[in-house]
């Protein structure tokens, strides 16, 4: 038992992590008012990224993004305190459960058509799916 003890304790240190640095490693949030009629198309690039496809159609362009919709940095530092005061209290057991936990946390894979106007600025967008990534 005392053997069991000693090696739990010098555990600790090790396990406390995993679940922790998963939970702070998870995709941001994308912010989805930029896909709101108006928004000129530099600011849907910076925060979507670059589009799947382009192309013009008349005088308006088309863009498919494709994107993982994760969390905020307040529900990601939640999740982090949760796992690590978790991993203390259970001396670093809740990383069996925490992990693969953790693991099933990996946002929402989402894809958005945006059509923009002549100027350059959204003029509709859909989402055409969302899942599991």
């Amino acid at each position: 038992m005392l053997l069991h003890l000693v090696a739990v304790s010098l555990l600790i240190p090790v396990l406390p992590g995993c679940a922790v640095v998963m939970a702070v490693k998870q995709p941001p949030k994308k912010d989805l008012s930029v896909l709101k009629p108006g928004t000129e198309r530099d600011l849907v690039l910076a925060e979507l990224g670059t589009p799947v496809s382009s192309e013009k159609i008349g005088n308006d362009k088309k863009d498919i993004y494709t994107f993982v919709q994760g969390y905020s940095k307040g529900v990601k530092a939640s999740r982090a305190v949760f796992h690590g005061a978790a991993d203390v209290f259970t001396l670093g057991l809740w990383e069996i459960a925490g992990t693969p936990l953790e693991g099933s946390f990996d946002g929402k894979k989402i894809s958005e058509r945006v059509i923009y106007d002549a100027n350059d600025k959204v003029k509709e967008s859909t989402t055409l799916s969302v899942t599991d990534p």
